[in-house]
């Protein structure tokens, strides 16, 4: 038998926990990479994380399938070009306007492939309509400055550009580009700072999984013998219960819901039943071991670890939660179906808009079960002191709540909670009188 969690790995290297899924299938924990293994593994989870950038290539190719329609598009914007300066020059302004405009239209066709990838790739969407409406806006107030002195004098020329007039817009155009530029500069130094937390967000992501799936596979191979029994001696107890401590506290929400899911599938915290003599558990003749909810002994007891806890919106179905203290707990939005509660501490904790189906907070019947004491020893024939304390408990927007559930809080969560039960709690007295 193992004392740590490093050593049984050369023992029995094909050993691995399995965790339930969220669909209720067997999965095997993938053992902890270590050294040039786990770099090339978090290198990879960045790389995917990473947009592809186009290629040269592909925008070449690109180019390349449009060939005949470019080289068609090329001829006829030098030939709108030849025919502006033409305009310009007998002073035509139809012509001159027309072939402008061809030329601009044959101009955007050929660079309109190309032109929509790289839009797309460095320009972020909600910075593309302000710079549409910047040049347009600029634009627009050469296109006025150089009409306005049209058709001004009889027999003078129809187009008369006011140079002062463009040389201030330039000057304020400068002015402009440089502001944009120190704006320009900000927006790239936030984006490097998203990009930056983000893939530290999902490094932290993928090191704290590593380390739960060290802690699954250390704990099994404490709890278990070479041949996979579970024998678990006192002190291998008392290391099980102080590594898990130690992870749960450092570990987010999801992580302490993928702890306590491995720990209630493997039984390590349901009581076991156990031998007189040597306190080894003993099977149920269902290939299982036994539970007793009296006298059992657990391989972990939770205790007070997830008092205060934040496990909002997690999956804890099928847990196995009693006599866990969970005072003040949050487990708003939580999927709590067939978890087990039964004499825990839910002190002041929050159901808010968590799911209750087939949860058990008591055994026995309702009108008979009352929260668990110090002092007396829990009936789990008649259900007395084996039920939830939930006094003070937010029970607002619970879903699918049994009658059964609505009688117990209603007698037992108090006055405020009372307030909280979806239903109402009419025509069920309050047993705990305040």
């Amino acid at each position: 038998m193992n004392n740590n969690f490093n050593s049984s790995s050369g023992n029995n290297p094909n050993s691995r926990p399995t965790l339930e899924s969220s669909n209720g299938t067997q999965e095997a924990i993938t053992p902890v990479k270590t050294g040039i293994e786990q770099l090339n593994f978090i290198d990879n989870e960045i790389e995917q994380m990473l947009p592809a950038s186009p290629t040269n290539n592909s925008l070449v190719d690109n180019q390349n399938d449009r060939g005949p329609r470019n080289r068609l598009a090329s001829i006829v914007t030098l030939v709108a070009i030849a025919l502006m300066i033409l305009g310009l020059a007998i002073d035509n302004v139809l012509l001159g306007y027309t072939s402008a405009v061809v030329a601009m239209v044959a101009s955007v066709r050929m660079i309109w492939p190309s032109w929509g990838k790289v839009w797309k790739t460095l320009i972020p969407p909600v910075w593309r309509n302000l710079i549409i409406a910047c040049f347009g806006i600029l634009a627009a107030i050469v296109g006025l400055l150089m009409l306005s002195g049209a058709n001004q004098q009889p027999g003078s020329r129809n187009i008369q550009i006011n140079w002062d007039a463009i040389g201030a817009v330039g000057e304020l155009i400068g002015a402009l580009g440089q502001i944009l530029i120190a704006i320009i500069a900000v927006y790239v130094a936030w984006r490097q700072y998203v990009i930056s937390k983000d893939l530290t967000i999902q490094q932290n992501r993928i090191t704290q999984q590593q380390t739960i799936d060290a802690y699954f596979q250390g704990v099994s191979d404490l709890a278990m013998d070479e041949k996979g029994f579970l024998e678990d001696w006192p002190q291998e107890r008392a290391i099980a219960e102080g590594r898990t401590a130690a992870i749960i506290k450092s570990v987010d929400g999801e992580g302490k819901a993928k702890i306590l899911r491995f720990l209630s599938q493997s039984r390590l915290v349901t009581p076991i039943k156990r031998d007189r003599l040597l306190g080894r558990p003993i099977f149920d003749g269902n290939g299982g071991y036994a539970e007793d909810r009296e006298h059992g002994i657990r391989v972990i007891d939770l205790g007070v670890m997830l008092a205060g806890a934040d496990l909002t919106k997690t999956d804890l179905r099928w847990t196995d939660l009693s006599d866990a203290n969970l005072v003040r707990a949050n487990l708003n939005g939580c999927d709590l179906v067939k978890a087990n509660f039964s004499r825990t501490i839910l002190y002041e904790g929050s159901l808010l808009g968590a799911d209750l189906r087939g949860s058990k907070f008591f055994y026995g019947t309702a009108e008979n079960a009352t929260p668990r004491s110090r002092t007396h020893v829990p009936n789990y024939q008649t259900g007395a002191y084996t039920g939830a304390v939930v006094e003070n408990v937010n029970f607002t927007g619970v879903k699918r709540l049994s009658d059964e559930q609505r009688y117990y809080f209603c007698a037992w969560c108090g006055e405020k909670s009372r307030k909280t039960i979806p239903g109402g709690c009419e025509g069920i007295p309050n047993k705990l009188g305040s």
